[in-house]
């Protein structure tokens, strides 16, 4: 039997393709849950998806972030010049909305992070694969104590707030929509 060989970049392509949300969408699962199949789609733009495996008092925001590991790395620094840091950032420690909203909608465009320039794209939710409230949640109040970081702890019912005043949006987020987030 004959058994493919792929160059270490190749395979690191397609690993940061999948975990950022590229390539075949049908095949994107959440990193930490092999229990349940994710979503066909997203849930109509009125109600919140339901609940996945997780909930709110499941929901572990450090397993969560694996997804993310990929970008913003096991420490949160970023990748220089590619990822912007979620350690020290402005973004993650300033009003809840505003990470909510980069989870929901995704980022695009020039956005400055600790005084740096980035200039990359995140999809909704990280992956694409959709998350409940508890989980956005979860995975925000992780990052927003970690890292040194030391925000308050993002809840469900703000999740669905944001969600609710922002379900007609259909493009990711830009540093001047957040900016008008309160």
């Amino acid at each position: 039997m004959h058994t493919p060989r792929y160059s270490l970049t190749t395979l690191a392509a397609a690993v940061l393709m999948t975990a950022c949300g590229g390539g075949d969408k049908s095949a994107s699962t959440p990193a930490a849950d092999t229990t349940a199949a994710a979503p066909a789609a997203p849930a109509a733009a009125d109600t919140a998806p339901a609940a996945t495996v997780a909930s709110a008092s499941t929901a572990n925001g450090e397993e969560i972030y694996g997804r993310c590991m990929a970008c913003h790395q096991a420490t949160g620094a970023g990748m220089p010049g590619a990822f912007p840091p979620l350690a020290g950032s402005e973004w993650v420690t300033g009003p809840s909305s505003r990470p909510i909203a980069i989870l929901l909608h995704g980022l695009q465009g020039e956005i400055t992070v600790k005084g740096e320039k980035y200039n990359s794209a995140m999809m909704a939710y990280g992956t694409s694969v959709p998350m409940s409230d508890d989980e956005v949640a979860a995975v925000l109040t992780y990052v927003r104590s970690s890292f040194g970081n030391s925000a308050p702890p993002v809840t469900p019912a703000e999740v669905a707030k944001v969600r609710a005043a922002t379900a007609s949006r259909t493009t990711p987020m830009t540093q001047k929509d957040l900016e008008a987030l309160q």
